[in-house]
């Protein structure tokens, strides 16, 4: 995975290159899925038993996700939801947003005071598009 900010500030370039190697891939879970206006659409579920769960990619083996908001003009809120809590941001149109594995990746809390205590496995993403049909891009490389 190659991260890349190309910069040209007042002549001078700017920017970061950051390389993540992941190895033992051998699954990619790729779509693009159009989500309807006004309408709360999951783009991947995520389970310890993928046998149990149709279409369902396996939590320990996901290595690597990216959520990208493929519309050149409407944002879209994206939804990282476990059994216990959830987390919301707001992607604006071109922007993608990058998880680790969804095993044990977060922890969402009320508060502004960091508990840094267990954290909980992903179980689905969501996307809802306001007013808008948006096309979002999904990517999961798996071990």
């Amino acid at each position: 995975v190659t991260i890349e900010e190309e910069i040209n500030l007042n002549g001078v370039r700017q920017g970061a290159k950051n390389i993540l190697r992941i190895s033992n891939i051998n699954e990619i879970f790729k779509r693009v899925v159009t989500c309807t206006a006004s309408q709360t659409t999951t783009i991947a579920t995520f389970a310890n038993d993928v046998y149990e769960t149709v279409g369902a990619i396996d939590i320990e083996d996901s290595k690597y996700i990216r959520i990208t908001n493929k519309d050149d003009s409407n944002s879209v809120e994206l939804a990282v939801v476990t059994v216990n809590t959830t987390y919301q941001i707001k992607l604006d149109a071109n922007q993608s947003h990058i998880l680790g594995s969804a095993n044990d990746l977060m922890l969402s809390e009320a508060d502004t005071s960091p508990s840094f205590g267990t954290m909980d496995d992903v179980k689905s993403l969501q996307i809802n598009p306001g007013g808008n049909a948006v096309d979002v891009e999904v990517f999961v490389a798996s071990a």
